[in-house]
C-alpha cells in the first residue's frame, strides 16, 4: 500500500531553508524510502517538503520538464537534485553548502 498523500507541502516557518519538491510514483517504494528520510529532515528543521503525485497536473508539468529515468524526482530549490534513490551523502553535503553560506 502506498503511505504516500497525494501533492501536500510541509511548510516550514524559516523561507531560508532548502525547499525540497518530491514527484512520486504510486507503488514505489524508493519514493516511500525517500519520503520518510526527508520526513525525518523536516522534523530536524533541515528543510521544507512539497510531495507531490506524478499523476497530478503539477507532476505532469515537472515529469514533463525535468524527465526523470525513475522516481522519486527530487528538486531542490526548484532545480533538478535526483531521480531514483535519494542520495543521502550528496544530499547531506548540499544542506551543510547551505547552512554555511
Amino acid at each position: 500500500m502506498n503511505t504516500l498523500e497525494p501533492s501536500h507541502q510541509l511548510p516550514g516557518p524559516d523561507t531560508n531553508r532548502p525547499s525540497v519538491t518530491l514527484v512520486t510514483s504510486p507503488a514505489c517504494h524508493l519514493c516511500e524510502d525517500a519520503h520518510a528520510e526527508l520526513l525525518d529532515r523536516v522534523a530536524l528543521g533541515q528543510l521544507s517538503l512539497d510531495v507531490v503525485t506524478a499523476e497530478s497536473d503539477r507532476g505532469r508539468a515537472l515529469v514533463e520538464q525535468h524527465r526523470p529515468g525513475l522516481f522519486p524526482l527530487v528538486l531542490l530549490d526548484g532545480a533538478f537534485f535526483s531521480a531514483g534513490r535519494l542520495p543521502r551523502r550528496k544530499l547531506d553535503a548540499v544542506l551543510a553548502r547551505k547552512v554555511t553560506a
